[in-house]
C-alpha cells in the first residue's frame, strides 16, 4: 500500500511513523524548504503521551524534556503575581507529562521514520484527482503519483483541505488573537528566568520566556487583534504590539528576528463537517486545530495519527478505516475545542477584573481538590485511554 502525506509537522510525521511501522510505502512532502526551527514550549500528556508510549517514542522524549518547575506570572518589575506548580501538575498526571520544545518533538518523529519513509522538503501537492480506489496526485515539481491514501496533514491553512472540501473561510474559527514565537540570545534574561516559564501578568497582550539548554531564550507572545490576517511585516508587528510591556520585554523585542525566522500566526480553530472523501483524509490541525488556548495540539496530533494508523490496520478497506477514525476521534477533538474556547479569557484576560479573576483561580488551584476541578474545566473531558476510542463499532456516515 502506498501513502502520500502532505505536511511534515507533528501530525504528518506521526502518521508516517505509524504507516511505515505497518509496512506501508510512505512519501512525506513539505512545502517549507527545511524543518521549522522556531516553535513553542508545549505540554505533552494524556492520549498523546499514551500514543507516544505505544510508538516507542518515550525514551527519546524524556531525554529532551525540560525540567520546568513552575509557571510564574510577573508584574512590570518581574515580581511574581501568580504561580502554577508544574511539579504538582506532573504528579496529578501520574508523572505522564513532558514539557518539550516543538522542534524537538518533530525531530524525534523524523528520526523514527528514517529510512522507512521518503521525506521531501520544498515540495507539495499541486493538484489531485479522486479515483475509485486511489488518488492521482501531481506535485509542484511535476512528479505524478498514484497512491492508495492521501493524508492532508498540512496544518491550519491546509492546501489539501481547500482542494477537496473548499475555501478556508468555511472552516476557520478565528479566536481574536495573534501569536508569535522566536529564539534569541540574552544571558541576562536567561539567568533571570532560571528553570521556570515566566510570563507577563498583563491584559490583552503578553509575552512569556523560558531558557533552553544551549543558553538561548525562547519567547512566546499573544495579543488580541480584531483583524483575522497575518501582517505583511511580522517583525514590525511584534515590536509594535508588545512595546507597552515592561520587565525584560524591551530587550527581547530588540532581539526579535526577521520575518523568515519568526513564527507568526492566528490563534484559531478548524471545524470541518467531514474529514475524509474517497481516499483522501485530513489529520492534525487541518481538521482538528484546537488552538494553543486548549494546550493539547501536539498531544492530539500524535494521538490522532495513532488512532488513524490503527484503524487502517484493523479495517479491511481503507474507506471503512477512515469512517471509524472520524467517528472515534472527532468527539474527542470537539470536546477539546469547546474547552479551549472556554479558557480564552483565562489564557489572555481582556480586562483588569479578569486578570484578578485569573490570579484568584490560580491561588485556588493550589488547594487540594480544586486543582483537579479547575484543570478538568480547562482541559475538557477526554477518554481515559486509547482503547476507549474503539469501544463502540462504526456507525454509517452519510455520503456527500
Amino acid at each position: 500500500m502506498r501513502a502520500l502525506i502532505c505536511g511534515a509537522g507533528i501530525a504528518g510525521l506521526a502518521m508516517a511513523q505509524r504507516l511505515t511501522a505497518h509496512g506501508w510505502e510512505v512519501t512525506v512532502v513539505e512545502r517549507k524548504p527545511r524543518p521549522r526551527e522556531q516553535g513553542y514550549m508545549l505540554d505533552f500528556f494524556g492520549l498523546g503521551y499514551d500514543a507516544a508510549e505505544a510508538m516507542g517514542l518515550l525514551p527519546q522524549l524524556h531525554k529532551l524534556a525540560y525540567p520546568i518547575e513552575e509557571v510564574t506570572y510577573v508584574d512590570a518589575s518581574g515580581r511574581p503575581r501568580a504561580r502554577i506548580d508544574y511539579v504538582r501538575g506532573a504528579r496529578l498526571a501520574g508523572g505522564r507529562l513532558l514539557t518539550l520544545m516543538r522542534p524537538d518533538l518533530e525531530r524525534v518523529l523524523r528520526e523514527q521514520i528514517a529510512p522507512g519513509a521518503k521525506l521531501r522538503y520544498g515540495c507539495t501537492v499541486a493538484s489531485l484527482e479522486l479515483l475509485p480506489d486511489s488518488v492521482h496526485v501531481v506535485l509542484t515539481d511535476s512528479t505524478a503519483m498514484e497512491v492508495d491514501l492521501l493524508v492532508g496533514a498540512d496544518g491550519i491553512h491546509s492546501t489539501i483541505r481547500q482542494m477537496v472540501f473548499g475555501d478556508e473561510a468555511q472552516f476557520l474559527r478565528y479566536l481574536g488573537i495573534h501569536t508569535a514565537a522566536y529564539i534569541f540570545d540574552d544571558p541576562l534574561i536567561r539567568r533571570r528566568i532560571g528553570d521556570r516559564y515566566a510570563l507577563t501578568d498583563t491584559v490583552d497582550r503578553g509575552m512569556g520566556f523560558y531558557g533552553l539548554r544551549d543558553g538561548r531564550v525562547a519567547a512566546f507572545a499573544v495579543h488580541r487583534d480584531p483583524v483575522a490576517a497575518v501582517p505583511a511585516d511580522t517583525r514590525a508587528a511584534v515590536q509594535r504590539s508588545y512595546s507597552s510591556l515592561d520587565w525584560v520585554v524591551p530587550h527581547a523585542l530588540e532581539s526579535c528576528p526577521p520575518p523568515r525566522d519568526l513564527y507568526y500566526d492566528l490563534v484559531a480553530q478548524v471545524e470541518v463537517p467531514r474529514w475524509h472523501r474517497g481516499r483522501v483524509v485530513l489529520l492534525g490541525d487541518s481538521c482538528q486545530a484546537v488552538s494553543l488556548l486548549a494546550g493539547q495540539g501536539a498531544s492530539l496530533a500524535v494521538a490522532g495519527a495513532y488512532v488513524l494508523g490503527e484503524q487502517l490496520m484493523a479495517a479491511g478497506l481503507v474507506e471503512d478505516a477512515l469512517i471509524r477514525y472520524e467517528q472515534a476521534w472527532k468527539p474527542v477533538v470537539q470536546a477539546t475545542q469547546e474547552a479551549g474556547r472556554r479558557s480564552a479569557q483565562w489564557f489572555l484576560p481582556s480586562s483588569r477584573s479578569r486578570l484578578w479573576l485569573r490570579r484568584a483561580a490560580l491561588t485556588l488551584a493550589a488547594l487540594p481538590g480544586w486543582d483537579t476541578i479547575i484543570s478538568a474545566g480547562l482541559v475538557g473531558k477526554t477518554p481515559q485511554s486509547l482503547t476507549d476510542l474503539g469501544a463502540s463499532g462504526p456507525r454509517a456516515v452519510p455520503p456527500t
